[in-house]
């Protein structure tokens, strides 16, 4: 049988499931999960070997209006990531109301010419009854090739969309080594892994401007261990008290759950040290931006 390949993207508003989505997809967390809006920053890829074929996932920044210069630069990044894919999932939820797709969002649809998904997730969280008259209002707004209904939590009708994207795939190369899954580098997950706890555990007391950097990534050489040390960058000296919390009590707990899930991640045994550092108003400096790790849309 012929080789199958391609290039599937992830699109939607914030806080729809598409990093939960990546994560279910790939059969482990590469891509961060917050209910923060706009966790995602970066293009995010993830590659699924099935057997004749292999699909790259490209999970994106959510899109919506954008309100500054940080808003703006993520935004470039999701539109960046549609071209030049294979197939375009747009996610969506499946609350009450009465379905709308943002009209730039549906002008860069329909200029992709590549098949369109469109994935309504979080179906746990509603009756079953409820699905189909939802499914034929999204049906009379954009031509998608398939409506797939799923919960990227529980895992039901995953494996639909799986076979489905496997059909959808043309013949083509396989793009990378079998024992790859990503192209981000392990310092890159590891500045990830540590915002996300950044937000789990600060929850609404600490903004959306929050970056992490990774200063030293170090593999001993006379024991299995990696020294990370990386700094928490944040706005105003307000939130960095927030962050180190009464007697560090907070930063050490945002570094003893990074240090687990870094552990997991990178197979050895983790130093964690952390700092917190004020670098007021960076998510308005396009230099800043950049600095921090942000793709460079400008």
């Amino acid at each position: 049988m012929a080789y199958r390949s391609g290039f599937v993207a992830l699109i939607g508003p914030p806080n729809v499931g598409k990093s939960t989505l990546l994560n279910t997809l790939l059969g482990r967390k590469l891509s961060i999960v917050s209910l923060r809006p706009q966790t995602t920053r970066n293009r995010i890829l993830g590659v699924k070997h099935f057997s004749g074929g292999q699909m790259v996932f490209l999970d994106t920044p959510g899109i919506l209006q954008p309100k500054g210069v940080l808003h703006q630069a993520l935004l470039k990044n999701a539109w960046k990531t549609l071209s030049d894919v294979t197939i375009i999932l747009l996610l969506v939820e499946p609350f009450p109301g009465e379905p709308s797709l943002d009209p730039e969002l549906k002008k860069r649809l329909e200029k992709s010419r590549v098949p369109v998904f469109l994935i309504i997730n979080k179906i746990d969280l509603i009756e079953k009854k409820n699905l189909l008259p939802l499914m034929e209002k999204w049906a009379a707004l954009f031509p998608f090739q398939e409506i797939i209904p799923l919960s990227a939590l529980t895992g039901e009708g995953v494996e639909e969309l799986n076979e489905t994207l496997i059909r959808y795939l043309p013949e083509g190369p396989p793009y990378f080594p079998e024992d790859m899954i990503t192209d981000l580098s392990e310092r890159f997950l590891a500045a990830e892994l540590i915002r996300e706890k950044v937000f789990h555990l600060t929850g609404q007391e600490v903004p959306y401007g929050v970056a992490v950097t990774v200063e030293t990534f170090k593999e001993r050489t006379d024991k299995p261990l990696i020294e990370i040390r990386a700094v928490i960058h944040t706005e105003k000296e307000s939130q960095k008290a927030i962050l180190i919390g009464k007697e560090g009590k907070k930063l050490k707990e945002i570094g003893t759950q990074a240090r687990k899930d870094l552990e997991v991640l990178l197979g050895a045994q983790v130093y964690l040290e952390l700092w917190v550092r004020v670098e007021k108003n960076w998510t308005r400096d396009p230099r800043r931006i950049k600095q921090f790790g942000i793709e460079d849309p400008f």
